[in-house]
């Protein structure tokens, strides 16, 4: 199983993961630095050692009387202590060298100096410069050597083992981590709480801006929240401040100018569809007078009087729409009692079988009645106005289902036909109208609720209403708690009306 590191995502965690990456690199490139120079001040010192020697050691072994005791003789082994080890250091090594050749090695405090030959092939190649030289020797370990030519020729070597060198650095550089570690890990608290301080600003800045974002700013009246503490403006958070704060007025202007232009808009509408009731009533009145008139009228002024009656018909209902939009949004009550949806589906599927008996109705209803609190009138209107859009946009021989589906909402998930039990939820109640027709154009598709929005560019009125149908169709399901949305591509349109149950 491979383990993915991923970077850290928060500027926080950032700025201390830096901080920690720069302080491990000058911890380990200031260890790294320190054992080298360490190691080689002390490989120096043993360069002094050797050069003071200048291979006393070695030569006493040239001038040396052997002497070949049998064991238990005198106490003595063949392999005895050879030359002057008077003033010599554990462990140094002397040779000496004749025709390539290593003769009589000695090492102080070593009963049995014998070394392989590899050993002694790497003794003979080391160059009598007076200059120190490092070999790693199988049976010693590492050695530091010097060799210096003898008067009679022969070159004398002399070695310091280099494994108290090594003890000090390894004992240098456990100090360095264990110091290191420590100090990696007070300034990870450190910095930690240290970029939390400085960033709080900042925080508040974010905090503001979550406010923001949960503020309905579509329409109506919003009121911004407080704005940003006044911070430093020679701090870069300072500026973000600032400049966040001159934001949010401008957008608090905006949103003022826009809602008073809604209130104006709003109380215009209504104030006309209020006025423009009583002319319409007068018009129509005195039509539908005229055209029962028993005297004989031309052909021309009886289809006149057909037209004008059709045409404020029309303009009544439209000045009603708008009425019904201004009252709704001007957030007017509305009746509140338990309404038979699944009885309404029924009704309105009917009439509409009667004005379109040229396509397909077809119901999808549960066995038993559901029912939602509301207005009986404004549902209606819903159900009649998405049935009037599938009749009017799609041609003839399209099939359209009507279902209805009472669903339980319980621990965030939905369960259809759940069975009863006593976990929190709420109901709600689906209403689907699904057809078959051409589909909505996706261009269209995310403004067909907007108000005198119509698929028609040309506003002809022989394909559609007035473009305020789904417009109140979403008026009417947000004011009693609900949600509408339309899915929809070439072969299948579905509007989908979710409501709160009983």
């Amino acid at each position: 199983m491979r383990v993915r590191l991923r970077p850290p995502r928060t500027l926080r965690a950032r700025l201390v993961a830096g901080t920690l990456v720069l302080l491990v690199l000058a911890c380990a490139a200031a260890g790294t630095a320190s054992s080298l120079l360490l190691e080689r001040f002390m490989v120096d010192r043993v360069d002094q050692q050797l050069a003071m020697q200048a291979g006393r050691y070695a030569a006493s072994l040239e001038h040396e009387e052997r002497e070949e005791h049998p064991r238990g003789y005198d106490g003595r082994s063949p392999f005895a202590e050879r030359g002057d080890t008077r003033g010599q250091a554990p462990g140094t090594l002397g040779v000496r060298v004749v025709n390539g050749q290593v003769d009589t090695p000695a090492v102080v405090g070593r009963a049995d100096p014998s070394l392989p030959a590899a050993d002694e092939r790497a003794l003979a190649s080391v160059p009598p410069d007076g200059a120190g030289h490092t070999l790693d020797l199988s049976r010693l370990g590492r050695y530091r050597l010097m060799a210096v030519r003898s008067s009679g020729g022969d070159i004398l070597l002399t070695g310091l083992p280099l494994a108290d060198v090594h003890d000090t650095v390894r004992r240098l550089q456990l100090a360095e981590i264990a110091v290191f570690a420590v100090v990696v890990l007070v300034t990870g608290v450190a910095g930690a709480v240290w970029v939390r301080l400085s960033l709080r600003p900042l925080d508040r800045v974010a905090a503001t801006a979550r406010r923001v974002a949960r503020l309905p700013l579509s329409d109506g009246e919003v009121a911004l929240p407080d704005r940003v503490p006044d911070e430093d403006p020679r701090t870069e958070i300072g500026q973000v401040g600032l400049a966040f704060n001159r934001m949010l007025g401008h957008v608090g202007q905006a949103l003022a100018h826009r809602h008073a232009s809604e209130e104006r808009m709003r109380t215009f509408a209504a104030d006309a569809s209020h006025e423009l009731r009583t002319p319409l009533a007068t018009v129509r009145a005195h039509v539908q007078l005229a055209r029962r008139d028993p005297a004989e009228v031309p052909g021309s002024v009886r289809h006149a009087l057909e037209r004008a009656d059709a045409e404020s018909s029309r303009m009544g209902k439209l000045v009603d729409d708008l009425l019904l939009l201004t009252r709704l949004d001007a957030g007017r009550p509305l009746a509140r009692e338990e309404v038979d949806l699944t009885r309404m589906v029924i009704d309105a599927t009917g009439d509409a079988r009667v004005y379109a008996p040229g396509h397909h109705w077809r119901l999808d209803l549960p066995e038993e009645p559901v029912t939602v609190p509301g207005d009986p009138d404004r549902l209606h209107q819903v159900v009649v106005n998405l049935l009037g859009n599938a009749r009017a946009h799609t041609p003839p021989g399209t099939t359209v289902t009507v279902a209805l589906r009472d669903r339980a909402v319980r621990e965030g998930a939905v369960r259809e036909g759940a069975p009863g039990g006593s976990g929190p939820g709420s109901g709600r109640v689906e209403l689907t109208v699904t057809d078959d027709g051409p589909g909505i154009p996706a261009d269209l598709q995310g403004e067909v609720f907007e108000r005198f929005v119509r698929a028609d560019k040309g506003r002809s009125r022989a394909s559609g209403g007035s473009g305020l149908g789904l417009a109140i169709v979403r008026a009417v399901v947000a004011a009693h708690g609900g949600t509408v949305d339309v899915e929809s591509r070439p072969g299948r349109t579905v509007f989908r009306v979710s409501l709160p149950s009983a």
